[in-house]
Formats: structure tokens, sequence, C-alpha cells
């Protein structure tokens, strides 16, 4: 078992697992029981510079857009059923470029406008960090608080400092879905 993780909290990957090369990022959820459309949950990560911003629409991954820059998106589930990651993202550490600062894990709804759908119809959600080496989990962080509007938020970073990977779990919401939490990493999805 790895390390759990408060909101705000961070971890140091290279220290946690030595030699750290390949991760896999997992995203996972429960719906709550509600009538009406399945809940469509969507991991994306933006692949950032010091500013937090893109540097271009390709670092932009998920589900159509699937790899760049060492990351690889594994492929979209559309209704979170069973137990285990709902969604993964494999990260590469060294085919990261070296200007990369953060690799930003955010989760959205689609379509939640038009369903009447939040996170805070969603329950037991969590990101967590496994060595693809042996799959042991390094890190794990659920989310616990009610995010009663959101429909978008960022689950956690992977960040560089000086030479070491860190984890930092972040839990922020967004309302205003996919489009307020692109735009502020620097990507227009018009």
């Amino acid at each position: 078992m790895g390390v759990s993780l408060s909101k705000g909290g961070n971890v140091s990957l290279s220290k946690e697992a030595p030699g750290l090369t390949s991760a896999m990022i997992g995203l996972g959820w429960d719906v709550r029981a509600t009538d009406g459309a399945d809940f469509d949950l969507d991991a994306v990560m933006f692949i950032t510079g010091e500013d937090g911003k893109v540097r271009s629409d390709a670092d932009f991954i998920f589900y159509n857009n699937k790899t760049g820059s060492g990351v690889e998106h594994m492929g979209d589930n559309r209704t979170g059923e069973g137990d285990g990651d709902d969604e993964q993202i494999k990260v590469e550490l060294p085919q990261v470029p070296a200007e990369v600062k953060k690799l930003v894990i955010g989760v959205t709804i689609h379509d939640a406008d038009s369903r009447g759908q939040n996170f805070g119809q969603v329950s037991n959600a969590f990101v967590r960090v496994v060595n693809n080496a042996g799959d042991a989990e390094i890190v794990r962080f659920d989310l616990s608080e009610d995010y009663s509007t959101e429909t978008a938020m960022i689950f956690g970073e992977l960040y560089r400092h000086n030479d070491e990977w860190k984890f930092k779990a972040v839990g922020q919401g967004f309302s205003g879905g996919l489009g307020a939490l692109a735009s502020s990493h620097g990507v227009n999805i018009g």
C-alpha cells in the first residue's frame, strides 16, 4: 500500500519509488444511484510549463488525443462501473521533455450541464500513481469533499522539483466543465 494523501499534500515519487521511470495514473469513481442518464467521466491531462499553461493544444491529452510528450491515455470508460481504475494515463517519465514542469490530472463530466450532473453526485473518487515495474501503488488521494456545483476537477498533478518527480493532491473543482478547466491551462476548445 502506498502513501495516502490529504488535499494539498505531496510526496516525492523519486524517494518513494527510487528509479521510477514508468507510472500509471489510475482514476476511479462510483456514481451515486440517480435516475436519468449514465455518468460519463473523462480523464484528461495537461502537459504544462512553469506557468501552468500548455505549450500547444497537442499537450492536452484526452480520449481523442491519446498520446504526446511521454504520456498515453489508455482509453475512455463511459460508465464507471466495476472496481479499480476507471480510466488510466500512462507516463514514461524519461520521455517527458525537460521544459515540462507539471502533468495536471483532471476529470470532467461529459455533457454535465445538459444532463444536470455534477461531482456532488459522484462518490469514492480517487487518483493514484502506480509504478509500472511491479504494479505497486506509490501514492493515492481519495477525494472526500462534496463538490455540488463542479463539473470538472483537477484531481492531482505530477511535477518536477529540482531533479525529483513529485505528486500533489489538488482536489480543485471548476464550474463550467471542460471549457473552464481547459482555458485555465491555455487550451482553447472553442
